[in-house]
């Protein structure tokens, strides 16, 4: 077997800006910490990306590959053709100069970067990615809530979080989930993230949850809001009849980017399976 290839020094200092930088940047921040121009940036990205160390998005990359197995930067990799879908879908329901709470999800992610092109948006998030990504940006106001950082979902969490929440009129709250059953509605695997999702709900006008079909058939230990709570689900594909039949009881819109239903009277775990 040959020897992998040795990185150049500028490929290396790229990787350990993004490590502290909490593992993904624009490509304006690396250029400025790594003093280069972004054209510089971008090539060792691209370099990089071909390597599978990161991941390359819109205006610049993320850790991926051995530095990114656990968390946050391994389901940001997953379902991505899904994730823009949503993404583009959520990006729709906000206006210019509305207040946005946004988690930690992957999707949410993907749906930071569309919010790019809103502007004078008051955004409060407890994820890291998303306050880099929208901060200083289209006359936005970016507020980060407090809290204990949990480095492997790149947020903060707890009392901290929750009280600094409650304290905003949200327009809307976009929240991620682990599972979301026709029984119970949104879980979390997380006691903490659960909770600060109930609280969001608890302040927003509107409260939508976006997914990836997949999750419609994930479980998970702690209940987030109550599903009559939410307004709004976004998703990719059509969840079962099951489901469907539950948010309507529930008076939860639906927005599929898909073309059209499951008519299956059958549970169709086995066509809402991952792709």
């Amino acid at each position: 077997m040959g020897e992998k290839p040795k990185m150049s020094h500028r490929e290396l200092e790229l990787l350990e800006v993004l490590r502290r930088l909490g593992g993904s940047a624009r490509s304006s921040e690396l250029a400025k910490t790594l003093d280069v121009s972004e054209e510089t940036v971008r090539r060792i990205i691209k370099t990089l990306a071909k390597s599978g160390l990161v991941q390359r998005v819109h205006g610049g990359a993320y850790l991926s590959g051995p530095d990114a197995t656990e968390g946050f930067f391994r389901r940001i990799a997953e379902h991505t053709d899904e994730k823009q879908k949503i993404a583009s879908a959520i990006v729709s329901e906000v206006s210019d100069g509305m207040t946005v709470f946004m988690d930690v999800g992957s999707t949410t992610a993907f749906a930071a970067q569309g919010l790019r092109k809103k502007a004078n948006l008051t955004i409060v998030t407890n994820s890291i990615g998303v306050a880099q990504t929208l901060a200083h940006h289209n006359g936005n106001s970016v507020h980060l809530l407090g809290g204990e950082i949990q480095s492997n979902e790149r947020g903060t969490f707890g009392a901290s979080a929750q009280n600094q929440l409650s304290g905003f009129a949200l327009d809307l709250a976009v929240l991620s989930v682990d599972g979301f059953t026709a029984k119970q509605g949104p879980l979390y695997r997380s006691a903490l993230e659960a909770q600060l999702a109930i609280t969001a709900a608890d302040a927003a006008e509107r409260t939508a949850v976006i997914l990836a079909h997949p999750k419609f058939e994930e479980r998970a230990p702690y209940r987030g809001p109550q599903p009559e709570n939410l307004d709004l689900i976004v998703t990719d594909a059509f969840p079962s009849k099951k489901h469907r039949r539950s948010l309507e009881t529930w008076g939860i819109q639906l927005i599929v980017q898909d073309e059209k239903p499951n008519t299956s009277e059958d549970d169709p775990a086995s066509s809402l399976g991952e792709k």
